[in-house]
């Protein structure tokens, strides 16, 4: 007879003396205490022949130390039988319990838990000793807790059923088709192939055919079975005196998050048929049915043969079912696997790459040969040899390691019953693995473990060397099964993301295709690809968290991902930038999530090139229709995409600030120029006709043509009416009725958001008597306006109005030569450069800058260096000295022509180049109320190359330096103000 008791002395010397000294004199105390509660002679002499054996083990394991001293008299019951002959008697005693049903007697709650419990401890302790002991095999301790773990569910299925039978939402049925026709269980994972160890959880998935189950009058199908489902995985894994039976996990169905417990047949095989996915198909290798109706278990089993086993896959499939594997980061064989803590399931050498080996194999060549159709990990690899595919020296070698880790992994669960996969770090805990491994020498024990990593490892690396790695230099990068890879999450902390779970969930989502660019088979198969490249890129934007969040925003609103995520991984070049645009530029970042249809813009050749007369041809083909409503879409269409184009150029350093600022202008030129004339014949339409001209000038930085991402419209409308009486035609307003509602319809038209969104807000109030005045004004009211009400500041920021477009040529000459005439007249500069200064002085107090990067309100910020530009422009208009809209091309002409007297004007024009160049990449970049001091490191390196710095602190001393420089001037020109130095 064999007992769990081992004949072999060797194995007790063996064993004696590995664990540390202090376990085992802690062990012979407890053995001593053991031997005191038994009263029967027999009974202790039993045990004290057995202590040899019972010592080190009661030494190294405290779980196995407690389980034998709570019930000493059930372990000799134990020692004294065969393995098979205890177990069979522990399963008697289930089956017993389950075959009350049949005899219409309802099982009690708490005893059957009890019971449950207590059995599992009893096998739990049996398979221990018997794999310590050497008289059961890997597969024999492996089948006997999976044998269990199916008599425990089918129990516990009986008492769920009871338990609904009781209240009157279940009719009782004796049936062959199980206790619920209808409804069954499927083993998943280990449990599935038979292979569970000690401290497993078992993954187990509830279907049902609702039209079949048997609920009484008024009951709900999917809620009885629903409620059935919880009731059982309550019953295995609910904690009470008697411990617990088994963790349960019920998210291998088919798209967990989204469906209830127990998933209908038809539609698990909709899903598996649509959007199953390859490591699905690599689960479904093990299932097997465990309770319930097996009648329909095999129904739906034989249902979903052809989603596992394909007899066909084009290259695009095999590439993604090797993808599983692919996503493992491979270490080199120079590389030193460390032994302590090392994960024995999911670490480098580790379980899961001989699986997934095996798996990956059986879904590509299982379909058309069905000898290696095997759920058991070891049988797959015999299989595999058997027909060729891999050789005997590389079978033999996996088969062997994979035994080896199986059993330190049961080793290392034996210690205190943990569900735990790692090798202690601690070199005396580590040393009780060896001692329960039978190995006499930690140093020797660490040589074996590392040798069967790194075997494994390198059979693993080899299987697809020529292949693109899908994993990442920093680590794995698996996103498959229902877990988060606990290396994958370790993965993206080193690729430094601050909510790796997060980030990691997102992509498992991405992965089920509950995005529209992943809702295709080949959506999710090339975005397998692409993700390393992803999480590459955004850890390189230095701070990849924020990246990823507005990455997901635009990646989430794709419709057609196939084209485009094809297109990022043939041009790695263009993805990176695009990356690169959500970690640097959050206001890009939010267009392209809002409007993904700007990156259309990105696939035309040219869109790095300088921006030309293409700009006033794509707005131009927008109005096609004449129509004022089609073109307000199609201007805020195209208009977006021309501003995104720019916006990236500006990004990347490819646009010098004056090409930017004109390039933006001339977007809001021809749109303005397209616009007013479709409102105008709108107008005639509804209102009748005049006989007049208007015109548009563009004030601010519109008419210095100095615009960047952000900028508002500063628009006047000027008209001229040319026969009065003409208005007769008018639906009963007059002449300036008529062009206040020309600039009404005209301000809607550019600001109002439609489908297509916003084009601009408008700002009014450079207007005559600014927002207290009419919104239209006519030409001699214009001119009278300025010849005697106009202040200084008035007259300044005229300097910058410039025709954008007018209703005749005539009309347009004539507004042109009106603003010129009113420039050039003399001025009392004394009194104008006193205005000036109180303005000034009183700006400083006033508006105080928010802060370092306020180009406009700082101390030699660029409002100061306009008012020097427009003073000086003032100062010599009348004697034909230069008039010029824009700051730069003013202060360049006053410089060239020797008009800045003593003052050194080309530090005034530096200081508002360099805030100029600073400001348009903020603008693209950032919300008008981000501090860019709170900005990641790569912002601040990207915003420093804006004028030429290597570093943000040396762009910030620059920036001081040149604002001083100009503020000197400045200070000379309107004299010195004190306030806000």
């Amino acid at each position: 007879m064999t007992t769990f008791l081992p004949d072999d002395r060797a194995f007790i010397d063996m064993v004696k003396p590995c664990g540390p000294v202090r376990h085992l004199d802690r062990a012979l105390g407890q053995f001593q205490d053991m031997l005191g509660d038994l009263d029967g002679v027999s009974d202790r002499d039993f045990l004290v022949r057995a202590e040899a054996a019972l010592l080190p083990i009661m030494g190294a394991s405290s779980y196995l130390s407690g389980v034998m001293r709570r019930d000493p008299r059930a372990l000799i019951t134990l020692l004294q039988s065969t393995p098979k002959q205890r177990f069979d008697e522990i399963m008697a005693g289930l089956d017993h319990l389950i075959n009350c049903r049949n005899q219409d007697v309802f099982l009690e709650t708490d005893l059957t838990k009890s019971a449950l419990r207590q059995a599992k401890t009893q096998i739990h302790l049996l398979c221990a000793l018997g794999d310590l002991g050497g008289v059961l095999s890997l597969e024999a301790v492996c089948g006997s807790l999976s044998r269990f773990a199916d008599k425990a569910v089918a129990l516990a299925l009986c008492l769920a059923v009871d338990q609904e039978i009781q209240k009157s939402r279940l009719l009782r049925v004796i049936s062959d088709r199980g206790p619920v026709p209808g409804l069954f269980i499927v083993a998943m994972g280990k449990h599935g192939a038979y292979e569970l160890n000690y401290s497993s959880d078992i993954d187990i998935t509830f279907f049902a055919e609702l039209s079949h189950i048997p609920v009484a009058s008024g009951a709900d199908a999917s809620i009885v079975v629903d409620r059935l489902a919880k009731s059982i995985a309550t019953t295995l894994s609910e904690r009470t005196m008697d411990g617990y039976v088994f963790r349960v996990d019920l998210r291998l169905r088919p798209d967990p998050s989204s469906t209830p417990s127990v998933v209908s047949v038809p539609f698990a095989l909709h899903y598996y048929e649509t959007v199953g996915q390859n490591w699905e198909r690599a689960a479904m290798i093990k299932a097997r049915p465990i309770a319930g109706d097996f009648v329909e278990a095999e129904g739906f089993l034989q249902a979903l043969k052809p989603f596992v086993w394909r007899r066909s896959l084009d290259f695009p499939a095999i590439d993604d079912v090797q993808s599983i594997m692919r996503q493992i980061h491979i270490h080199r064989a120079s590389d030193r696997l460390s032994v302590g803590g090392a994960n024995l399931k999911l670490g480098v050498g580790g379980i899961r790459q001989i699986e997934f080996f095996v798996q990956t194999q059986q879904l590509i060549l299982g379909g058309r040969d069905p000898s290696l159709r095997h759920a058991s990990t070891l049988n797959g690899l015999e299989a595999l040899r058997v027909a060729g595919h891999i050789g005997p020296v590389i079978a033999k070698d996996l088969s062997r390691a994979y035994r080896y880790l199986r059993n330190w992994e049961h080793r290392v669960q034996m210690l205190n019953d943990e569900q735990t996969h790692d090798l202690p770090v601690d070199p005396d805990e580590r040393l009780k693995v060896a001692a329960l491994s039978g190995v006499g020498q930690l140093a020797r024990f660490d040589a074996q473990v590392e040798w069967t990593l790194t075997k494994v490892n390198a059979h693993y690396s080899e299987l697809f060397s020529a292949e693109e790695s899908l994993a990442s230099r920093f680590g794995n990068l698996v996103f498959t099964g229902v877990d988060h890879d606990p290396m994958t999450l370790k993965t993206l902390e080193r690729l430094g993301f601050d909510d790796p779970y997060t980030v990691s969930s997102t992509i498992r989502s991405w992965h089920h295709g509950r995005i529209g660019a992943t809702r295709s088979q080949r959506g999710r198969e090339i975005f397998t690809r692409l993700v390393p490249r992803l999480l590459e890129a955004l850890h390189n934007t230095g701070n990849p968290q924020w990246a990823f969040t507005r990455f997901s925003v635009f990646f989430s609103s794709l419709n057609a991902g196939v084209q485009v995520q094809s297109l990022f991984l043939a041009n790695p070049h263009l993805f990176r930038i695009l990356v690169e645009t959500m970690g640097l530029a959050p206001r890009l970042a939010r267009t392209l999530g809002t409007h993904p249809t700007v990156f259309d813009a990105m696939l035309d050749s040219g869109f790095f090139e300088a921006p030309g007369e293409e700009i006033i041809k794509a707005l131009a083909e927008a109005t096609v229709d004449q129509d004022l409503e089609i073109s307000m879409n199609g201007l805020r269409r195209v208009g977006r995409e021309q501003q995104f184009r720019l916006g990236m150029q500006i990004l990347n350093h490819r646009l010098d600030p004056e090409v930017a600022g004109a390039s933006f202008t001339r977007i809001a030129d021809t749109v303005i120029s397209l616009l007013a004339p479709l409102c105008h014949q709108e107008l005639n339409r509804t209102a009748g006709k005049i006989d007049g001209d208007f015109a548009v000038l563009g004030m601010g930085t519109l008419g210095a043509q100095e615009m960047h991402a952000a900028s508002d419209l500063d628009i006047m409308l000027i008209y001229k009416v040319h026969d009065p009486l003409a208005s007769s035609a008018l639906k009963g307003f007059g002449a300036e009725t008529f062009y206040m509602r020309l600039t009404q319809k005209l301000i809607a038209s550019l600001s109002a958001p439609t489908y297509e969104g916003r084009l601009y807000d408008i700002d009014l109030k450079l207007r005559p008597s600014g927002s207290k005045g009419p919104v239209a004004v006519s030409l001699g009211a214009l001119i009278n306006y300025y010849e005697t009400e106009a202040q200084g500041w008035e007259l300044m920021a005229l300097t910058k109005a410039r025709l954008i477009v007018s209703s005749s040529e005539s009309f347009g000459n004539e507004v042109r030569s009106t603003l010129s005439e009113i420039m050039r007249k003399p001025r009392d500069l004394s009194a104008l450069r006193d205005e000036m200064a109180a303005m000034r002085a009183l700006i400083i107090k006033e508006r105080p800058p928010s802060g370092l990067f306020d180009m406009k309100l700082s101390r030699g910020g660029q409002m100061e260096c306009e008012f020097v530009a427009q003073y000086l422009q003032l100062a010599h208009a009348a004697e034909q000295g230069p008039l010029r809209t824009g700051t730069l091309a003013a202060l360049s002409s006053l410089i060239r022509q020797g008009l800045g007297g003593s003052y050194n004007l080309e530090n005034v024009r530096r200081a508002w180049h360099k805030q100029q160049a600073i400001k348009q990449f903020l603008r693209v970049c950032l919300e008008p109320d981000q501090d860019p001091i709170d900005e990641p490191e790569g912002f601040h390196k990207a915003l420093a190359r804006t004028i030429h710095a290597r570093r943000f602190d040396t762009l910030q001393q620059k920036l001081q330096a040149t604002r001083a420089s100009a503020c000197e001037v400045i200070d000379d020109l309107f004299g010195s103000s004190e306030v806000g130095r």
